[in-house]
């Protein structure tokens, strides 16, 4: 039987989804886990690759079971996972389908702080630069939706089968103050470090750093990565994930995305 988990964690301790040899990653904890309370090995499939220390408000992964079980595994699981890991359903599916490949949409979003804030720390990522020009970021982000080549925004472009993208909607938000902004990104699909390197890339156009024309011609044509360097993991969040026979809310929320007044730039 084959079953789809919705889940979200905070990743700031993990070293993202897949397995890795280096450290504890969510795969990981889940399969142990799995495998403790079914009495049974336990392969799961993930709807993507998070990095290490990014979020996901709402993931999916896939597993199949022998047989299904006569017990509350969610309530039973969610005793035995880390706090920073929540499990909130497991639904039947078709043998067939797939948590990965079948996924038609993907967003993210992205929060920078431009000033110290404790509170904020591993939830936002820190960019002490209180004066970015976020009408020229603006203008930047608008291009993204016209055009499909993202090449230049690819951490390893030439290990990819290939680089298009249909970007649905690119979205850049500030708080009346100007001093939390968030960039979402909604597609069908999302290159190594994709997101992370147009934040880079957008904070270079804040400070002064490139300019739009710059963006543009990255977006034009298949340049190889440059200097710029990927935005910091701890702002990134996965939030959501839509299948054709599948669109649910995210069941959790960073905090301050839902109380903090978002303004349009």
């Amino acid at each position: 039987m084959n079953f789809f988990a919705h889940i979200a964690y905070n990743g700031t301790n993990y070293h993202g989804w897949q397995r890795q040899v280096n450290g504890i990653t969510v795969r990981e904890v889940f399969e142990t886990n799995l495998a403790r309370v079914l009495k049974e090995p336990v392969e799961c499939i993930g709807c993507g690759r998070t990095d290490a220390r990014v979020h996901a408000n709402q993931f999916f992964f896939h597993f199949t079971v022998k047989k299904a079980w006569d017990f509350d595994l969610m309530f039973r699981l969610n005793k035995m996972m880390p706090r920073d890991i929540s499990v909130f359903e497991f639904i039947p599916v078709e043998d067939k389908q797939h948590a990965r490949f079948d996924a038609i949409s993907r967003t993210y979003d992205y929060f920078i702080h431009t000033y110290k804030d404790p509170f904020l720390n591993e939830r936002s990522s820190l960019y002490p630069e209180p004066n970015l020009n976020l009408g020229e970021m603006n203008r930047a982000v608008k291009l993204l939706s016209t055009h499909s080549e993202y090449y230049s925004f690819c951490l390893s472009p030439n290990k990819q089968p290939g680089t298009t993208c249909l970007i649905s909607s690119a979205t850049l938000f500030s708080d009346n103050s100007g001093d939390r902004i968030r960039f979402q990104i909604t597609s069908n699909r999302f290159l190594r470090g994709m997101v992370r390197t147009i934040v880079g890339k957008l904070l270079e156009i804040g400070t002064g750093k490139a300019s739009v024309d710059e963006f543009e011609n990255l977006l034009m044509h298949k340049i190889p990565l440059d200097t710029t360097k990927p935005a910091y993991p701890q702002g990134l969040y996965l939030t959501k994930v839509t299948y054709p026979y599948l669109d649910l809310p995210p069941r959790a929320d960073f905090v301050d995305a839902k109380y903090n007044e978002w303004v349009e730039v």
